[in-house]
């Protein structure tokens, strides 16, 4: 109580809020479940779960990567159709 007063942290905080902040902040910088379980101490994957949010960031950052699998051949898109398919022949 004395080190939250001092820290000027209020009573609403609580000692899991900063523990679900920090994990997810992990699990944003790249933290893996395997990775999670471990900073966690968990021996099951349910807990690590928890602090996997999907975020609109790391939602376009899916979607870039994709996007440049595909153009680079090493997506799951068919090969560029030719001038002959292109021009309706």
């Amino acid at each position: 109580m004395k080190a939250r007063k001092a820290a000027g942290v209020t009573a609403e905080l609580h000692f899991h809020d900063l523990r679900h902040t920090g994990n997810t902040l992990a699990q944003t910088a790249g933290a893996g479940t395997r990775e999670l379980m471990t900073r966690m101490g968990n021996s099951s994957s349910r807990a690590a779960l928890i602090y996997q949010h999907m975020t609109s960031d790391r939602d376009r950052a899916i979607a870039d990567r994709l996007g440049a699998m595909i153009r680079g051949g090493g997506g799951v898109a068919g090969p560029e159709p030719s001038e002959k398919d292109r021009a309706g022949s």
